[in-house]
């Protein structure tokens, strides 16, 4: 058995994308960090990926957990970059698999969003 204790993880910043709709115009860097996020999620397969991920226990899925969308692994990486590219999921290797997980800043960010919109309504 090994005696080796895992060191704590330092959790990188996240920036908010946007404030919520209804307080402000966007200006144009929250608009292009804010589209991409919604872009990315435009897609279904990485939708269903970003949604396994988010919903996972523990809040982080391993690549082979959530690999099941109807496409190939490769195809599944591609999603995953992109999803990750966007701003929307963190990733760590161990060993010989990737970890992602979506950080509750993002959640909450695009909540605030979208529940704000909702609420002006």
């Amino acid at each position: 058995m090994s005696n080796a204790v895992p060191l704590p993880l330092l959790e990188p910043e996240v920036v908010p994308c946007c404030p919520p709709l209804t307080e402000r115009p966007l200006n144009a860097e929250e608009a292009e960090r804010t589209a991409k996020m919604f872009k990315a999620l435009g897609d279904p397969v990485r939708l269903r990926l970003f949604s396994a991920v988010a919903s996972h226990e523990g809040g982080e899925a391993c690549v082979c957990d959530i690999s099941d969308v109807g496409v190939s692994q490769p195809t599944v990486s591609h999603h995953l970059k992109k999803l990750k590219e966007a701003g929307l999921l963190s990733s760590e290797r161990r060993g010989t698999w990737v970890y992602y997980r979506v950080e509750p800043a993002v959640l909450a960010a695009l909540g605030q969003v979208l529940t704000k919109v909702a609420e002006a309504t």
